[in-house]
């Protein structure tokens, strides 16, 4: 091919007349282009996006057609909520233009709009808006934190209308984490070493927060997380449907020097008769709940696009576009909870303000589909963010043998890749201490070349997944109590295996065949495990200080190794909140009538996710949106 053409425009180029097609990895699909050209122009432009989001990404196409055929460049602007698809529509637009040119081209670089990535607010005027609503308690967003306001809600009789962008309500997760529940309490009964400090806990978000953090937010999630566990689980169990579990397990505790893990961890799970009922959600459960109260009531394919304010600079409602047919709502509320979630699909905002993150991640298709809305709308209203970027990424994405990390990487979900394993850089090395927090090994590979490593095991994987005894989500084996792991390893074996039929996880009898099917130094790569098996036999890291128990040697084939980077799941700084979770503008002052809850708030999370406290983010979130409207409840 000739030189690059970094604009990706059709201008001035000329190319083979004909119809061309390709494809790239959206956030749930492979979106398809096909595009016509006469000798010195696009003709015609399609887009499928039908496999996306179909309220967001899904709804996109025609408008990211007309965009690329009136601009004849494959440069078109994202669009806000559906970043992801449309960066994935632009690079499908790029390669069509490849393919037709017989040059290389390469989208321009979007460091202006990234810079600019607030933007101003919206200028929706009256005769805009065609449908008004009004209620006591407006709840945005239907997810981790809005369900749980719900409830709330439903339980103090409040009048409250939830809206949520997508055509469904999220799922309430496994993992919630919390301190002092009914379950915890009973598994420490018989397995002492499960207590909790709760001062101690404290003392260790804060430590990995390195003090940006409000320690008032972190000490209410410990005081009322245990009975917010009740709470919610408690209506999940009166259903008859469901029974919560206390994941009882902190590891060896012979060894937490740098392992220290806290058993926060409850999951609910169906009961046994309704396993095979898919209709059976949680999301199901709460719904029939609210009804019975019969004082919530929720819209859905509803999006936030600005915050309604008085005079004195009261949250007095907001302005919501209907997803169906794009209308504009004024809805009118008294309260105001977000529960929108972080900006992990807003390419601009995380360039702008994670670009860190954006150098380790891989795309997965399951992940955050939160585009910053929320975090905007509340920022035009006057609130603050934190002052310290953050993000909650788990070492489970991988990619091909012949691709590095980055944010237009796309790649496959890889929950083996917790596993503290031998991990060796593109140059064949060990580079650290392969057990941690997730995080910990993630900041260790940024600085690594290309931001990426090869998570290296032999056939006897099993045995050593049970004897790493790990915790928390990643954790393939039942607990020490009984409870149900989140995914076993015959679950997870089995996607391994699609892994490698796929080509993402090469499988060889040799080391030297593994190496070259990873693409790194065969020489280096060997010497390197032959010094790790050496440490394992003699029981001691002397390089990294791994513990003991998960020094595993490399030494019988069929061998494995894949390139990983992060599986990034949302982003964890947003607005600050004081602890009626009330938006504080820059003074530190309350903006009236306006609350946030989970990853569009802030204060709690900074530098690392804390995932050996299990499920923290989760319970978190639901902790503090039943806090914000008990405290609404209460005025």
């Amino acid at each position: 091919m000739e030189a690059a053409n970094t604009a990706a425009k059709a201008a001035g180029m000329t190319f083979t007349p004909g119809t061309y097609e390709a494809t790239a990895k959206g956030i749930a699909s492979d979106v398809k282009v096909t595009m016509t050209f006469d000798e010195t122009s696009i003709k015609d432009v399609k887009v499928d996006t039908s496999g996306e989001t179909p309220t967001i990404g899904g709804k996109i196409a025609d408008d990211v057609a007309k965009s690329i055929l009136d601009g004849q460049t494959a440069d078109i602007d994202a669009i806000a909520g559906a970043t992801v698809t449309t960066d994935a529509v632009k690079k499908a637009a790029a390669d069509c233009i490849s393919q037709a040119s017989g040059q290389e081209v390469a989208l321009s670089d979007d460091a202006a709009t990234d810079a600019d990535w607030l933007g101003t607010k919206p200028e929706i005027s009256d005769s805009d808006i065609t449908e008004e609503l009004s209620t006591k308690l407006l709840i945005v967003g239907l997810g981790t934190g809005g369900w749980p306001a719900a409830l709330a809600a439903a339980d103090a009789g409040i009048e409250t209308l939830v809206i949520e962008k997508k055509e469904t309500p999220t799922n309430v997760r496994e993992d919630i984490g919390g301190i002092g529940s009914k379950w915890q309490l009973e598994s420490i009964k018989t397995m002492p070493n499960l207590a909790i400090d709760k001062m101690e806990a404290m003392e260790d978000i804060v430590r990995y927060g390195t003090g940006y953090v409000d320690y008032n937010l972190i000490k209410l999630w410990a005081n009322e997380s245990g009975e917010l566990v009740n709470w919610i689980g408690g209506i999940l169990e009166d259903s008859g449907k469901y029974y919560m579990q206390h994941e009882a397990g902190v590891g060896d505790t012979r060894y937490q020097e740098r392992d220290k893990a806290y058993a926060t961890g409850h999951s609910p799970h169906k009961k046994d008769e309704f396993k095979d009922d898919k209709s059976l959600t949680t999301s199901a459960v709460f719904t029939d709940y609210c009804n019975a109260k019969g004082n919530v009531t929720f819209k859905f394919s509803t999006a936030l696009v600005e915050l309604l304010q008085d005079e004195s600079g009261k949250v007095t409602g907001v302005i919501a576009q209907d997803q169906t047919d794009d209308h504009y709502v004024k809805i009118l509320a008294d309260n105001v909870l977000m529960a929108t979630g972080g900006y992990a699909t807003n390419t601009s905002m995380m360039n702008a303000l994670q670009p860190m993150t954006q150098e380790m991640k891989v795309q997965c298709t399951k992940g955050s589909t939160c585009d910053g809305s929320g975090i905007k709308a509340m920022l035009w209203a006057g609130g603050q963010m934190d002052p310290i970027h953050e993000s909650m990424m788990f070492n489970r994405c991988c990619m091909k043998p012949d691709e590095t990390a980055g944010y237009k990487t796309s790649g496959e979900w890889f929950w083996f890749g917790e596993q503290p394993f031998l991990k060796v850089n593109l140059k064949g090395e060990r580079f650290c201490n392969e057990s941690g927090p997730y995080e910990f090994m993630l900041h260790s590979m940024e600085m690594q070349p290309h931001h990426t490593y090869c998570d290296i095991f032999d056939a006897n994987n099993k045995q050593y997944t049970e004897q790493f005894q790990e915790v928390g989500c990643c954790r393939l084996w039942p607990f020490d109590n009984g409870a149900l792991m989140n995914r076993d390893y015959d679950g997870v074996w089995k996607s391994n295996e699609e892994l490698i039929e796929k080509g993402y996880i090469v499988k060889a009898d040799t080391l030297e065949d593994l190496a070259k099917g990873l693409n790194i130094p065969v020489d280096t790569f060997v010497a390197t495990v032959e010094r790790y098996n050496e440490l394992c036999a003699k029981g001691e890291d002397e390089d990294y200080g791994k513990a003991p128990h998960r020094m595993t040697p490399v030494d019988t084939a069929p061998f494995y190794g894949v390139r990983t980077a992060a599986w990034h799941l949302t982003t964890l700084d947003g607005i600050r909140i004081n602890t009626n979770m009330q938006v504080i503008d820059k003074n530190g002052d309350p903006i009236e009538g306006l609350y946030a809850t989970g990853d569009c708030s802030g204060g709690f999370f900074a530098n690392n996710y804390p995932n050996l406290f299990t499920g923290l983010a989760c319970g978190r979130t639901m902790t503090f949106a039943r806090h914000a409207v008990n405290y609404i409840a209460s005025l």
